[in-house]
């Protein structure tokens, strides 16, 4: 199977699945010297950790880090970084049912035709459990982005949307909110939409803004591996993401190049930022924003029609602990991504020029 590396220089290979004995991944082209703060990847995982809440999939995972390599007297070697996370809580039973039959919307029937084999438990491989290595990945990104914030959160549940455009956010509120809502009205009514959604045996989509402050100016290429492209490759990469916009985005097809335009300030600044902090594919120093769109998930507590291994029709419903919405616990996976990228360009960088 390919597909399993992201990055150039700051470079993540994962492996594992979501029932099997553990998931890990090794880190490539981490500088040395880095001095890694153990409480800050725990509390990444943490914010991704399924049983944190009443409005997330009940799966108990302390998903606790153990690193293998790379690392000495708590600072980064240079060497490649193993580590794993062991599966603790995996129910397997509560797949039995799937084992022949392929649910709708999810990578069941693909991964079959592909492969001609499929590990049907939780979804093998291709389950979002997988997402638990990029965030240890994306939190030591994090350590060496040190004058980069990267702060996301959830903007929309369904129909349901916080607009905190041209608005003062807290970041701080993020973690005390259920959904990881900055703004507490909003919270609450998704938490409550969630839970509806939750008791009718279905659920819901919604959206991840991100706000990235400190980027330097000159991240990105202008040709291939423009930044915005590599930031949106990151985020179609996570599990059930539908959308990526950054900056104006579709707004910006309805507007005139004379009311669009950033004009510069005389520090290089710019008066308005509807270019999202990127232009011709190169960080212009202003904050990096974008939204990230997740479709409801597809494992829902009904009865829907499908077909088995062999063409035949039956019915197919969820059972087992599953998200009714997924945004809560993506927030800190979209950070990491976002690091990851970061990361990797800024280290790309230092090549650029002399």
């Amino acid at each position: 199977m390919a597909g399993n590396s992201f990055g150039n220089i700051f470079k993540l290979s994962s492996f594992g699945e979501s029932h099997g004995k553990a998931l890990g991944g090794v880190i490539d082209g981490c500088p040395a010297g880095i001095e890694l703060d153990l409480e800050i990847v725990n509390k990444e995982l943490n914010r991704r950790r399924p049983g944190q809440s009443e409005i997330v999939t009940q799966r108990k995972e302390d998903d606790s880090v153990e690193f293998l390599s790379g690392i000495f007297e708590g600072k980064t070697t240079g060497t490649p970084i193993g580590f794993i996370i062991v599966n603790k809580d995996q129910k397997s039973k509560d797949y039995s049912h799937i084992q022949n039959s392929y649910r709708p919307s999810h990578a069941d029937f693909v991964y079959d035709k592909k492969y001609g084999f499929r590990d049907y438990r939780g979804g093998g491989r291709s389950s979002a459990r997988e997402t638990v290595v990029r965030v240890v990945a994306g939190s030591i990104a994090k350590m060496l982005l040190k004058d980069v914030k990267i702060n996301a959160f959830v903007s929309s549940v369904g129909e349901i949307r916080y607009e905190y455009e041209n608005t003062e956010i807290n970041f701080d509120n993020i973690e005390n909110s259920l959904v990881r809502c900055p703004d507490n009205k909003k919270s609450d009514q998704m938490v409550e939409l969630i839970k509806s959604v939750k008791k009718n045996g279905d659920t819901v989509g919604g959206v991840i803004s991100c706000i990235i402050s400190g980027v330097p100016i000159g991240l990105g290429e202008p040709v291939f591996d423009k930044l915005h492209a590599e930031l949106g490759k990151a985020m179609l990469s996570i599990n059930a993401v539908k959308g990526f916009e950054f900056g104006s985005g579709f707004k910006g097809s309805t507007m005139r190049g004379s009311d669009h335009n950033d004009s510069f300030n005389a520090d290089g600044t710019t008066k308005t930022n509807r270019s999202g902090g990127i232009q011709g594919g190169i960080s212009n120093g202003m904050d990096i924003y974008f939204n990230v769109a997740f479709k409801p998930v597809s494992t829902i507590m009904r009865d829907q029609d499908s077909i088995d291994s062999d063409g035949n029709e039956v019915k197919v419903k969820g059972k087992g602990r599953h998200d009714p919405c997924v945004v809560p616990r993506a927030v800190p996976i979209v950070e990491a991504m976002s690091a990851l990228v970061l990361a990797d360009y800024l280290l790309l960088n230092r090549v650029s020029k002399i």
